[in-house]
């Protein structure tokens, strides 16, 4: 989850918020790739999972990149909550999952390059302490109360808060994982579309990225938990936002959705003051509670918009936040994947001339069944393998028109990080189907094993 925004000062015109939005708009030339991914840690020898303080922690993982590896801390009170260097930083998840939150990056090739440098740099610390990390949608056998909550501010307010307005919160917060990449637009009009796409195609992701099927020890019935536990953690900020797709949306109509959202907190003097439930439009008329007669600046803004949790939400770039967590090969080809579709105009607009026919009901109901079924989800007539197959090889024509070379040269474009994802189209089965046929299988349902087997 975010660090506090800089946004800006104060709010003096509501104007201003469509603007901030607004001014994240750029040339095609100077569009860039973000890749987020999160990896949840454990002791190796007890398999349970780190604590913030202690020789085996999170605190010495981040100790050990700052002090080996060059990278600049960042603190909350005495704590050492996370890591600055070159435009990426390093962060925490409530539950202790280690975030990298990468560079705007030219190239998936420079994308992939920098997951691989941080996931070598992390394990040569872990292995020196004893300790590994794996990446996954959901935590596969630890409880809720496993998992000890990390000492940021906004993290304390969001764990109480969740638990009176959904039934997921605190397990989102503690027990999943995901990997997202950040994408630029153009205009306001190729921001509408990009964000079309995305939504409606963010089940295409969850399917084929799942990678959670196991929760408290045994299956959950689903190929993708970390997808369910998002449909009922807060309908006040989540879900696909059939708005998005109604005549006249731009940036406006997201900021009228955005002050519907309550707000969680005002960060003050490197504090998060509780706004639990309170409302920013009433901040901008200086009637907030929290803070009686004082109004908004655009870094208020700015954090209040990283409250918003949508299949995909925009702030100056938007987010593709549908796929779970998972093996290395696959935090690279999520970014191929959204990139093919989103960086080359004739490839978003066959992208756009695929789903622009679809229902909002058609859309939810792609988003269950993906969770559910993963690649053999079925749903509004969709068969999402079928699906899937045509988006795919969309993202690989944009890959190909896009012919951003790699390796000095030799490497033509960036097609071939979108292979782990053509072997589940042949195969027919996502990371989930191939850890469930592990457990009933070699396994034997020993579930233990898949820390030996599928940690980085």
């Amino acid at each position: 989850m975010s660090i506090p925004q800089s946004g800006g000062g104060p709010i003096e015109n509501p104007q201003q918020m469509a603007e901030y939005l607004e001014d994240g708009c750029k040339p095609k030339s100077e569009w860039r790739i973000g890749t987020e991914h999160e990896k949840f840690g454990y002791c190796k020898d007890s398999l349970m999972p780190l604590p913030f303080e202690g020789q085996r922690s999170i605190r010495a993982v981040l100790e050990g990149l700052r002090d080996r590896h060059g990278w600049e801390p960042v603190t909350e009170g005495d704590n050492l909550i996370g890591l600055t260097k070159d435009g990426a930083n390093v962060s925490l998840e409530p539950g202790g999952q280690l975030e990298l939150s990468g560079a705007p990056l030219e190239t998936i090739h420079q994308t992939c390059d920098e997951v691989n440098a941080h996931l070598k740099d992390v394990k040569d610390i872990a292995d020196e302490i004893g300790v590994g990390f794996i990446g996954l949608g959901a935590a596969p056998i630890w409880a809720q109360d496993d998992m000890p909550l990390m000492p940021k501010g906004r993290y304390k307010l969001m764990d109480g808060y969740m638990q009176d307005v959904g039934t997921m919160g605190t397990t989102m917060m503690r027990r999943t994982c995901t990997v997202q990449v950040n994408l630029d637009f153009a205009s306001e009009a190729d921001m509408v579309q990009k964000l079309r796409v995305a939504l409606a195609l963010q089940p295409v992701a969850t399917a084929l990225f799942a990678n959670s099927p196991f929760l408290d020890g045994k299956p959950n019935g689903h190929k993708s938990w970390r997808s369910r536990v998002w449909r009922d953690l807060d309908a006040d900020r989540t879900g696909m936002l059939p708005f998005v797709f109604e005549d006249g949306f731009g940036f406006e109509a997201w900021v009228d959705y955005a002050l519907d959202v309550p707000m969680y907190f005002v960060y003050r003097d490197g504090q998060y003051i509780n706004a639990l439930g309170q409302s920013f439009r009433d901040f901008l008329k200086g009637k907030l509670p929290a803070l009686p007669g004082e109004t908004p600046t655009l870094s208020d803004w700015a954090d209040h918009l990283t409250t918003v949790f949508p299949e995909a939400r925009i702030k100056k770039f938007i987010e593709m936040r549908g796929a779970d967590g998972g093996p290395w090969r696959r935090l690279c080809a999520l970014p191929a994947f959204w990139v093919g579709l989103m960086y080359d105009q004739s490839s978003l607009d066959a992208a756009w001339d695929l789903v622009k026919g679809w229902s909002a009901e058609q859309r939810e109901a792609l988003r269950v069944a993906a969770s559910e079924g993963g690649l053999q989800a079925e749903a509004g007539g969709l068969k999402m393998h079928d699906l899937a197959r045509e988006v795919v090889a969309i993202a690989e024509a944009g890959l190909k028109a896009r012919a951003r070379p790699g390796a000095g040269g030799m490497i033509p474009d960036e097609t071939h990080f979108l292979n782990a994802l053509k072997e589940s189209l042949e195969s027919g089965k996502v990371p989930a189907d191939e850890l469930l046929d592990a457990y009933h299988g070699e396994w034997d349902g020993d579930l233990s094993r898949i820390y030996g087997q599928f940690s980085y």
